[in-house]
């Protein structure tokens, strides 16, 4: 389905209300860069159930609400949003009230996760249309447990797996675009694609560590209370260990303070897939 073709009218029973579950990155691998500029990925994602939720009714218009954990709020939420992006792209129109609860700029895919739910109500279902609105936004429609390749637009089910995390969630923002470009700065100086140490791993972080070096210390901390090896969820900031509270040892700890400034930690699980989606190629 094309954006020029007739989209069908929102499914679910035209309900009011979508849930958009955060995204999780596993493991990201950069296999290669296209002459466009755009990174092609070897990931494992899923969706956790930490979420923003949004409702529609008649008219237009959009409305946030700050219900972001932690300390970073809504400072960062820019002017074209995705859910206006993508109810343009699905050719509806809705007053929507969005509760933002995933923060911005940690690499939780809280923007791409918003235009996914967008798309689901829409009753969008083709991932070539999702790419439009940004790499993340195929996954996000699909949700659940997936491997993703290409520069997003592939997205293969995974079978389901009941996981457990818990975040650390610094008052941080990284823009991934940054990220990136001293991905490829270090690529280019031939030095190593990836400082993750972890299972899975992640060849953003050495990159990420070198746009925002104070990530460097939470990890550290993070660390030392868990006695796991923390994995940066995507671009950053997100730092995670897989785990249940009570096998990490955390009791009834919220947060994490270093230098004056404190993260939240948040207790995550897995969910499984939300739609129904016509996979590419």
């Amino acid at each position: 389905m094309s954006a020029k073709e007739d989209l069908p009218e929102p499914t679910h029973g035209k309900s009011s209300a979508e849930s958009a579950p955060a995204k999780l990155t596993l493991s990201l691998h950069i296999t290669g860069v296209r002459r466009d500029g755009m990174h092609e990925l070897d990931a494992e994602m899923v969706t956790i159930d930490l979420a923003d939720s949004l409702t529609f009714s008649r008219g237009s218009g959009l409305t946030v609400i700050d219900g972001v954990v932690g300390d970073l709020g809504l400072d960062a939420l820019c002017d074209d949003n995705l859910v206006e992006k993508a109810l343009q792209l699905a050719r509806r129109q809705a007053t929507v009230r969005l509760t933002k609860r995933i923060p911005v700029g940690a690499g939780l895919g809280g923007g791409s996760a918003d235009a996914a739910a967008v798309l689901r109500w829409a009753g969008v279902n083709d991932p070539g249309m999702a790419l439009e609105l940004g790499s993340d936004v195929p996954f996000c429609l699909a949700g659940g447990r997936a491997h993703v390749s290409g520069i997003g637009e592939r997205v293969s089910p995974l079978p389901f797996e009941d996981r457990r995390f818990v975040l650390l969630i610094p008052p941080i923002v990284t823009d991934t675009s940054a990220v990136y470009r001293a991905w490829d700065y270090i690529h280019r100086q031939e030095r190593s694609t990836s400082d993750s140490g972890a299972v899975g791993g992640n060849d953003l972080e050495e990159a990420a560590l070198v746009v925002c070096p104070q990530l460097r210390h939470w990890r550290e901390t993070f660390a030392a209370i868990t006695g796991k090896r923390p994995r940066l969820a995507g671009s950053g900031s997100t730092w995670f260990v897989e785990g249940a509270r009570e096998e990490l040892d955390l009791g009834t700890r919220s947060s994490l303070v270093l230098g004056g400034a404190r993260a939240p930690l948040v207790t995550a699980r897995a969910t499984r897939a939300t739609f129904p989606v016509a996979l590419s190629s």
